[in-house]
Order: C-alpha cells, then structure tokens, then sequence
C-alpha cells in the first residue's frame, strides 16, 4: 500500500498544478504589487497549492508507517511542525522565481542560458549549507563504549580511505521513528557524516562501522559533487524546456506565465526522477562495494541490509516500477545479492 500512496503523493502536485496553471492568471489583474512582485505572489501561491494537494497522501503515508509501528510522529505535527522545512523550500522557490524573472526582462526568451549556472550554483550552496543547517545533532558519547567504538572506527577509516578528518555526528529520532538511518552530507570544510541513534542503538558496532564505511565511501568518491555535476547538466535543457513552454503566455518575463512556469517544473520534476534515482542507485550501489573492500565483512553487512527491512518495515524486493520512480537505493535483495558476489570474488584471489 505504501508504494500506491507514494505513487499519489507524486501525481497530485502534478494534477494540481495543471488547475492552478489554469486559474492562476486570473490573480494578476486583482494584484497590484507591480509586474516582478505579482510573479512573486502567483508563486507563493502555487507553492501553497502543492503544498495542500500533498497533504492527503502525506497524512495517509503517515498513518500507515503508524500502523507499521515505524513512525510515532502525530498527524498535526507532521502537518504543521516542520515550519522550518517548509520555509526554506519557500524561500527557495521565491528566489528561483525571482532570479529568473530579472533575468527574462533584461535577455527575453533566452533567460536560460545564464540562468541554468545560477541554478546549478544555487543546487551547490545548498549542498554546502544543509549540515550547517542542522541543529540537533551530538558528537559520540566518550563514555558509551558503543560509541566510543565509532568514533575509533571512523577514524581508522578515514585514515585508510586518505580523507581529512570529517566529524561524525549522531542524531536521537526515537521520538519520531523506529526506522535506522545515516546519511553524508556537505561539502568541504561542512562536511559531516549524520548517523540516526535508531541505528545506533539497534545494530552491531560491525555492522554500524560497514555504514560509516559507505557514507565515507560517498565523500572519498566524490558522490555529492557528482550530483552537483548531474543537476548541473539537467539544468540546461529543463530551464530551456521551460522557456519554450512559457512563451505562449509571453515568457517568465510576465507573471502570467509563473503558474505555467510551475507547472511546467513540477512536471519535469516527475519526468527526470526515474534517471536521477537510476544515477543515485549507481552511487549507492558504489558506496556499497567500497565499504565491502573496507572492512571485508561481509556477515556484518548481510546483518546490516537485513536489519534495513525489519527496522524500517521496508520491501525487500519492490516491483520494477517502484523502483525505477521511487528507489533511490539498491533493493535489499540486490544489496545481499553484491555481498555474496563480494564473498565469491574474494573466495576466488589466492
């Protein structure tokens, strides 16, 4: 079911923003903010109507990681708790809008050009700023031996892959989740590797070091700048795209086209998601093999992948579709799969 209420949750921003791209011009001639700041308005607007048709699907999302025991965040929380989150997408549609309405009126249809990079250097300030961004986080504890443990782990490990020293974080969600998690994230000196005190708590130091070895494995590889780079070469052909689809309401230089606009976006959003969960399988799936070649504990890992679909009540083996629009991941079954073609490899060397 889980899978169905992802697949709506995907589709009714789509829906809705078809209506508003109807609807919305009519806004413009009750404004009377000037040309750039009715643009501005229309687009506030149309972020609150995705906001609003993502709420069915997200309160019954929520309601069924419950069910599964996954979750215990409440359903008002989860609707209007995260006011922070919310506005930083805000700001960031505003700015996206602003940016390339300034730029329409000085070069017309050809905003795209230069406003391709913006966005591409815009996607690359945010990377740098997200773990910035995070406040909730601790550093292990020295008196938890099990935490003790990790942050020796990371440190051999760090060693041995020739990185400098990125801190490693942990971030108590027991109140919220059930489910294990870790994550790497920044850039540079923002760098930090974030692991979920679910995953702490519930997992092996073996199997918890197999996931420092992966997510160090994303910064040794270079695995956000590779992001960066693919977000870079999309930009391109989606800001023309837009350009093109927009000019029948006389290009984002008129507010009357921001509607269009965001529809426009929102539609390239789900068309590209299958390559960009196909470029982060890859990733993922790197990462994995590297931590394998780091620590050469393949039981650890098994343990590791196994635990993912208990913990988090997870498919282990989700039909093709879902995985091509929503896997971001290898599944666990192809996961163990590498760990086994790992062993045999390994099995094979005098």
């Amino acid at each position: 079911m889980g899978r169905w209420i992802a697949l709506g949750d995907l589709l009714l921003p789509v829906l809705a923003t078809l209506v508003y791209a109807r609807i919305g011009p009519r806004f413009v001639r009750e404004s009377a903010a000037g040309r750039i700041g009715t643009g501005m308005l229309l687009a506030m607007l149309g972020f609150g109507v995705v906001w609003i048709a993502q709420l069915p699907t997200g309160l019954l999302g929520l309601w069924w990681q419950r069910h599964a025991g996954v979750s215990h965040v409440g359903y008002v929380s989860w609707a209007f708790g995260n006011w922070l989150g919310l506005a930083s997408t805000f700001l960031v549609v505003c700015l996206a809008v602003l940016i390339t309405m300034l730029l329409a009126q000085r070069l017309g249809d050809r905003w795209w050009i230069p406003g391709a990079p913006v966005f591409a250097a815009l996607f690359l300030l945010a990377a740098f700023v997200q773990p910035l961004a995070l406040t909730d986080l601790r550093s292990p504890s020295a008196k938890v031996p099990k935490e003790i443990r990790i942050a020796a782990d990371a440190a051999a490990l760090q060693r041995d892959a020739g990185l400098p020293r990125i801190p490693i974080r942990i971030q108590d969600v027991d109140a919220q989740t059930t489910a294990p998690n870790a994550e790497t994230a920044g850039l540079g000196p923002s760098r930090k590797v974030i692991l979920w005190n679910t995953l702490v708590d519930d997992f092996s130091s073996d199997s918890i070091r197999v996931v420092l070895a992966h997510e160090l494995a994303h910064q040794a590889r270079g695995h956000i700048w590779k992001q960066v780079a693919w977000f870079a070469l999309l930009a391109l052909p989606l800001a023309w795209i837009t350009a093109r689809v927009t000019r029948r309401r006389g290009g984002l230089v008129r507010p009357e086209a921001v509607p269009l606009g965001i529809l426009v976006f929102t539609a390239l959003s789900v068309a590209i998601l299958p390559f960009q969960n196909l470029v982060s399988r890859h990733l993922e799936a790197e990462a994995d093999w590297v931590a394998l070649q780091a620590t050469r504990d393949p039981a650890a890992a098994s343990a590791l992948f196994e635990g993912f679909t208990t913990k988090a009540a997870a498919d282990p083996s989700p039909p093709t579709w879902s995985t091509v629009l929503f896997g971001s991941h290898p599944t666990v079954v192809q996961r163990i799969a590498m760990v086994r073609a790992w062993e045999a490899r390994s099995a094979a060397k005098p």
